[in-house]
C-alpha cells in the first residue's frame, strides 16, 4: 500500500516526476513511494492525487541523441509546414485552421 499525505504535507526526500526533472533525474523504474491527494471541485472522483518518487532511487535523464535531436528538428518543420502552400511559416501552424494564416485569410477576403 502506497503512503498518503494531505497536499503540502509529504516529507523530505519525495518528489514529483516535474519536480524530479527539474533535479536532472528520472523515476528510472520505481514505483510509485507515496502520493499527496488534495481535494478538488473539478474532477468527477472530487480529490487530486500527485504521485511521489524517492529522490534517492532517482537515475539521471539520458542525453539527447543526435538521432532524437534530428528527428526533432524534423517534427517541428512538420508542425510548421502549411499543407496548402508548402512554405515554412515561421510558426506552429495552428490545428484549428491546418494551415497558415496568410492561407486561411486572404488579403482580398479580409479587405471585403
Amino acid at each position: 500500500m502506497v503512503s498518503t499525505y494531505p497536499w503540502r504535507y509529504a516529507p523530505d526526500g519525495y518528489a514529483t516526476r516535474r519536480q524530479l526533472r527539474g533535479l536532472g533525474l528520472r523515476p528510472g523504474g520505481q514505483p510509485v513511494a507515496a502520493q499527496v491527494v488534495r481535494r478538488c471541485r473539478g474532477r468527477k472522483s472530487g480529490v487530486l492525487v500527485a504521485h511521489l518518487y524517492r529522490v534517492d532511487c532517482a537515475k539521471p535523464v539520458r542525453p539527447m541523441t543526435s538521432r532524437k535531436w534530428g528527428a526533432l528538428a524534423l517534427a517541428m518543420l512538420a508542425r510548421r509546414t502549411c499543407p496548402k502552400c508548402r512554405l515554412d511559416a515561421g510558426y506552429c501552424i495552428p490545428r484549428s485552421l491546418g494551415m497558415c494564416v496568410t492561407c486561411a485569410y486572404p488579403p482580398e477576403q479580409c479587405a471585403a
